[in-house]
């Protein structure tokens, strides 16, 4: 079609005529206004709370226990998917698979989809819920092959791990031979020989691979890779630290040798150590440990990245804040921040505030700054007898073509989630019948929050408080949600569970909602 003004004049209008408003940030939702050059990564609000990192299309990130890797100048965020369902210890829960996402500064993300295919027989096999699981995705690039090495954490065999190659940083990845590595290399299979691991490759583009022996009780290992990274060589440096302990992250800065680890190990532990031992060689001999966090800013050390930058190399320390050791881990956020140093090269302690930002070639630490609104995770309580209440006025009249719901669910959800626009009355409660009453079917909505889209096409007037209302009528597990808090109260605006005909409103609260109105 060739465009010219007569042509784009009607386009023109069918713009004019659409309003979108609520109250859903928009770097969650990837919607309205441009981001500044400069954007700053928060860790939590200046309440504590912790912060949801949303993809560009409003779901939350569910990439866990992987890492954040630099290549061609895109970042790339790795991890395990919990958003099927997957369950640790649960025998019937299926195995996700792991996840990808791509962005330019590190706070607005793409979803790269998964890095191979998990759905087959023989990967739900391996990672479901009837095994120990399979985690802790590290991806690596060999400059003489030009693949990308990844490699998993896995429970089904001898060496404890998968590897696979791709000619792109997002996949898909293809398996390849089973590793065999010096330690526990006479262990039964499936058992537990070795678990998380992390990759490093020397300025000589040798590559190492630390990792956890689980038949010392968590000492950590470090082995020499193959020159096509593929495999262990044998070389390896063993009991780095005395046990109960695991996680490493190495790296390497002006000329020392760095492994930070769980200290203690504790598996989806809301806070467990961090500390560190440093080398001449990866090999060592390597110095005493030195804790940096108590509690590791609320989560458990997941990976220390070196970010090569034309203005010199950051080293990005990452913790997985773990949702008080469910079992699902879809709802876990994220810790991360740049490592800082003293001038003999120690590791200063975490402060746990820290904010950055990505500026061209530059990522600097800078003052910590009030986060205005905050994207929280509500509790997932809609079943039953009890139902979610939001209000809002109608900024304009016209027809509400589309409403935009972060949810999620847990449990073995039975029902469907029920999402009702009603009058409201002056107290916020619905009155009257239901001007429109959707269904979001549950096997739509996964464990990780993401973004749902009902369309009422009810008539709106302008000035007019409306409500919407979620409900459902599960009888096992429950619908959650994500809302906004240090909202400023307006008693025409409230927020809230609805028991009966009683509305327990919840002040400084918005659920997260937008909305899309036409004339």
């Amino acid at each position: 079609m060739k465009f010219n003004r007569t042509n784009l004049f009607p386009i023109f209008l069918c713009l004019l005529s659409s309003l979108i408003y609520g109250f859903i940030p928009d770097a969650a939702f990837g919607q309205g206004k441009r981001q500044p050059a400069n954007l700053v990564i928060t860790n939590f609000d200046k309440q504590g709370n912790q912060i949801i990192r949303y993809s560009k299309v409003g779901d939350a990130i569910d990439a866990h226990d992987g890492e954040i890797a630099l290549f061609n100048g895109t970042y790339y965020l790795y991890g395990t998917s919990y958003d099927c369902g997957f369950e640790w210890g649960n025998k019937n829960a299926p195995f996700c698979g792991f996840k990808v996402y791509s962005s330019k500064d590190m706070l607005n993300w793409t979803d790269r989809g998964f890095l191979f295919d998990a759905k087959t027989e023989v990967w739900q096999t391996r990672c479901n819920g009837n095994t120990y699981g399979c985690f802790r995705p590290h991806v690596i690039f060999n400059s003489k092959t030009q693949l990308y090495v990844l490699w998993i954490n896995v429970y089904d065999n001898v060496s404890g791990y998968r590897v696979f190659t791709s000619k792109t940083p997002f996949g898909p990845f293809t398996e390849v031979a089973e590793p065999k590595l010096a330690v526990n290399s006479n262990a039964p299979a499936a058992g537990l020989n070795n678990g998380d691991h992390d990759t490093f490759i020397d300025d000589d583009g040798t590559a190492y691979l630390a990792y956890t022996d689980w038949r010392t009780k968590g000492t950590i290992v470090i082995e020499k890779l193959s020159s096509d990274y593929l495999t262990g060589t044998g070389e390896v440096v063993t009991s780095v630290t005395d046990g109960q302990t695991e996680a490493p992250g190495m790296f390497k800065r002006n000329g020392i040798y760095y492994v930070v680890y769980s200290d203690p190990n504790c598996g989806y532990c809301s806070g467990t150590g961090t500390s560190y031992k440093t080398a001449k060689s990866p090999l060592g001999p390597w110095s005493a440990g030195k804790k940096i966090s108590d509690n590791s800013c609320g989560g458990q050390p997941s990976f220390v990245s070196t970010i090569k930058l034309s203005s010199g190399n950051v080293y990005l320390f990452g913790s997985d804040l773990w949702n008080n050791a469910a079992k699902n881990e879809a709802l876990a956020n994220y810790y991360w921040a740049p490592l800082t140093f003293n001038a003999d090269g120690s590791i200063i302690p975490m402060t746990c505030d820290q904010t950055f930002k990505v500026t061209g070639s530059k990522v600097e630490r800078i003052p910590a700054t009030d986060v205005k609104n905050s994207s929280t995770k509500g509790l997932p309580d809609i079943a039953g007898a009890t139902k979610r209440s939001q209000t809002f006025l109608a900024e304009r009249s016209g027809i509400l073509k589309t409403v935009y719901l972060p949810v999620y669910k847990t449990g073995n959800i039975d029902a469907d989630l029920q999402v009702c626009i009603y009058r409201a009355d002056a107290h916020g409660k619905p009155e009257g019948k239901a001007l429109a009453n959707k269904s979001i079917p549950a096997k739509a909505i996964g464990w990780s929050v993401k973004r749902q889209a009902v369309h009422p096409g009810v008539k709106l007037t302008k000035g007019v408080a409306y409500c919407i209302v979620l409900s459902s009528a599960t009888s096992a597990g429950s619908y959650g949600f994500t809302y906004n808090n240090n909202i400023t109260s307006n008693p025409q605006l409230s927020f809230g569970k609805l028991q009966g005909d009683t509305l327990v409103a919840e002040e400084g609260k918005q659920l997260n909602f937008k909305l899309i109105v036409t004339q």
